[in-house]
This record gives C-alpha cells, structure tokens and sequence, in this order.
C-alpha cells in the first residue's frame, strides 16, 4: 500500500467515531434500561429479561436479512454508505422513545418496551452492519486495519464514557430529582450527538476495494460458505462471549456497587474505566498485536485478566485495591476489542480465499448479530437471576448478594475461559496458501 493509498486521519477519525454514533444509544441501554425498567418504571425484572431476550433472539432473520441487502445494495454513494444516511434520523428518534416509556399500566408498558426496544435493535442493524462491512472495503493492509481498529476503539470508548460515566450525572442535572425526566433529557442530547458523527462517517469515508453488488446471488449457498468459514466461526463465537460478559457486567455493576459492596458512587467510577481502558487500549493494542499475532497475544490477555477477576473478591474489603485489580482486568480485557475488530475485517479475506467471494455485508450481519445476542443474554442473565432470587431494591436479600456477587466475578473467569478456547482456532496470524483447498 503506497503512502498516498494510506488513509487520511479525517477519515480514520470519521470511521472510529461511527462507532461512538451506532453504540452511544446501546451502551446507555446496556448500563441502564435494566435499571430504568424496573426501579424507575416499575416493571417486573423477569419481564424485562424476556424483552431483552427475545428481542435479541429475533435479531438471527432480520441481522442476516440486512446483512444479504449490503451485499445486494448498489448505489451511487456505494454499498454501505446510504444506510447512514438513511437511518441516522429515525435511529435517533427510536432512541429518544425507548427512555419515553408513557404512564400507562404495566401490560400496556411491557408492550410499548418490547416494541421501542425492538425498533432500536432493527435500526441499528440498518447502521451497524453495513459499518462494519465498510472496514475492509476501506483497505486490505492490516496495518491501516489495525488503526482502523483502534480507532474504532477510541469511538467505542467514548461512547461508554457518555453512556455509563456520564448519564447519571447528566440525569441529575437535567431531572432535577426526577430520574424519568433526567433519563429522557439525556436520550435526547445523545440522540444528537449520535446524528452529527453518522452523518460525519456517511461524507468522510470511501470505499475502495469492491466486488459487484451480487444481486442474484442466492441465500442458502452464501449462509452455508459463511458456516464454512473457519475464521468467521471463530470471530463469530469470539464476539458472542465478550459480548455476554460485557452485557452481564454493563447490567450488575450498578447492583454490585449498591447493594454488595454498598458503595453507589462506584457505578460512576466502574462503568467508565471499561470506556477509560478502552481509549487507552486502542493505542498500545495495535503494536502489541503486530508483535504477538491475534491468536497468541488474546490468549495471555484472557488468563491475565481471569485471574484479576478471580482476585477482586478478595479485596472487596479494601476499595482503592479492589479499583486498582478491577481498572487492571479491564484496561487487559480491552485490548481484545481492536483484535475483535480486527478479526471481523479478515474473516471477509478469508471468504475470498476459500470461496472466492467477499460477501462483506452478510459476514458483519453475522458478527453483529453475536454482538447483540451477546449482550442481550448477558443483560437478560442478571434479569432472570435477580427474579430468581426475588430481588426487591428496598428489601435486597443475603442469597440475591450472593448471586450477584458470584455472578460478576466468576462468570467473568468462565466467560474469559471459554473465548480463550475459540480464538485458539484462529487462521489468520499466517499467511493464507495461494489457493484454498479444494
């Protein structure tokens, strides 16, 4: 790739912040839709579990369905580029409504939940897809990927900042003492920001390596070729148990820090160091990864960070060392993201290898749906365990501590065990034969 193919820093910059536009209403929802569900609405845990996953679950047709039309799409702005454009107004509005739920009764309020938050899902598959389609388009050199990567990583950190750190502040400033106001205040100033930085990525970014749209291509061939994609299983399945430990924890932190450790400013310090670890690791990961390969150097960091979370009981005791060991395993775990991202671009040169198509749109459709189904069986998790265990904010039981307790740091452990074994798989960190094997 010569110097003058090299990507701009406006475009690299527009890139990662689409990002902070598509997970901004995600990341606020994922830290707090639990909460605002059943403490400031008043619905009952167990629903909300359901909503959460069963939302998510219907993810599996329409991400595959979005997925098969960036693949089909062909217009003057190109193939990923108009599904910004598109959708960055009505993803917004959705966004405003899901944290707008009407005094009405609670049937009534579970239904309007469902729907909003459906809508949400859908709309940000509109988006999201296509984004994540759009990095391999943009080059083939890992190098410019990686940066790629870490800027999205910078994107996504900030939107965990807004969407955790910020929100309960901004609740208060903006409710005045009423959180229903103060929530919905700040959905809409989000809604904003989201609007400004799609609108960036949908001018600033080009597309440049490009297969013809494969209009008449079936389906079922495309999704088998995919299920035969050794490096798309692996990053499928990667993103699938990040993402249902980073929902499990974006849910129980406010728990854990209220009732646990009885300490509620922590929400405000916990939530961010995973956005705060995340800026950090979208500068030392790339040259980390360079060094070590993908497969090797996410392995160290997942028992690394194992073993820090297996710590954190230990020190509940002591506050500023339980901080120091939590901000240590999260600034480790972070530095997976950018490998993630990563993986997700060469899946795609892995497709053209071995099948000899790129099918950009319905790979990411298929990572982004491990993301959402990720995150949604983590939120949905703590929900069904804090019914289970019958937990009442103003009567919080010995058993629901527990369960929260135990819940958040071994599940962790388990969660790091397991995509520690899927990325062991990885194909990538090699150069590919010239042909792949008949």
């Amino acid at each position: 790739m010569s110097a003058r193919q090299r990507l701009s820093l406006v475009e690299r910059l527009s890139y990662g912040f689409g990002d902070f536009g598509f997970s901004l209403a995600y990341n606020m929802a994922s830290g707090f839709l639990l909460y605002y569900y059943t403490n400031i609405v008043g619905l009952p845990a167990t629903a909300v579990g359901v909503i959460f996953l069963t939302a998510r679950l219907m993810d599996a047709v329409i991400d595959i369905l979005v997925g098969i039309a960036v693949d089909r799409t062909s217009t003057r702005w190109g193939r990923t580029r108009p599904y910004f454009l598109f959708t960055a107004i009505p993803y917004a509005l959705v966004f405003i409504a899901v944290f707008a739920v009407p005094d009405w009764g609670v049937n009534a309020q579970l239904v309007y939940a469902f729907i909003t938050f459906k809508a949400l899902g859908i709309l940000m598959s509109l988006g999201s897809i296509p984004y994540t389609a759009l990095m391999p388009m943009m080059t083939a050199d890992t190098g410019e990927r990686l940066k790629l990567s870490g800027m999205r990583s910078v994107g996504t950190s900030a939107s965990v900042v807004l969407g955790t750190a910020a929100t309960l502040p901004l609740v208060g400033l903006f409710g005045g003492g009423d959180e229903q106001r103060g929530f919905l205040a700040v959905a809409v100033l989000f809604a904003g920001l989201s609007l400004i930085v799609i609108f960036a990525l949908f001018r600033n970014c080009r597309e440049r390596i490009t297969t013809p749209a494969g209009a008449h291509q079936p389906v079922l061939p495309v999704i088998g070729q995919m299920l035969r994609n050794r490096a798309w299983i692996v990053a499928f399945l990667s993103c699938l148990f990040y993402f249902i430990r980073f929902g499990a924890m974006m849910a129980e932190t406010p728990y854990l820090a209220i009732d646990v450790l009885g300490q509620p400013w922590l929400i405000s310090i916990m939530l961010p160091a995973v956005s705060g670890t995340l800026l950090l690791s979208a500068f030392i990961a790339p040259p980390i990864l360079t060094r070590t390969g993908i497969r090797n150097g996410c392995l160290a960091i997942f028992a690394v960070s194992a073993v820090l979370f297996l710590l954190l009981p230990l020190a509940e005791g002591n506050i500023p060392l339980f901080l120091t060991i939590y901000i240590a395993a999260a600034l480790v775990t972070s530095l997976t993201i950018t490998a993630a991202f990563t993986m997700i671009a060469g899946t795609v040169d892995y497709h053209e290898w071995k099948h000899g198509s790129r099918n950009e749109g319905i790979l990411s459709a298929g990572v982004s749906l491990a993301t959402k189904i990720g995150m949604a069986v983590g939120s949905a998790g703590v929900a069904f365990m804090l019914g289970w265990f019958d937990y009442q904010p103003d009567a919080v039981t010995d058993a629901a501590r527990e369960a929260i307790r135990w819940s958040y740091y071994g599940g962790a452990a388990v969660l790091l065990f397991i995509q520690g074994v899927v990325v062991w798989f990885w194909p990538m960190d090699k150069p590919l034969p010239d042909r792949a094997p008949a």
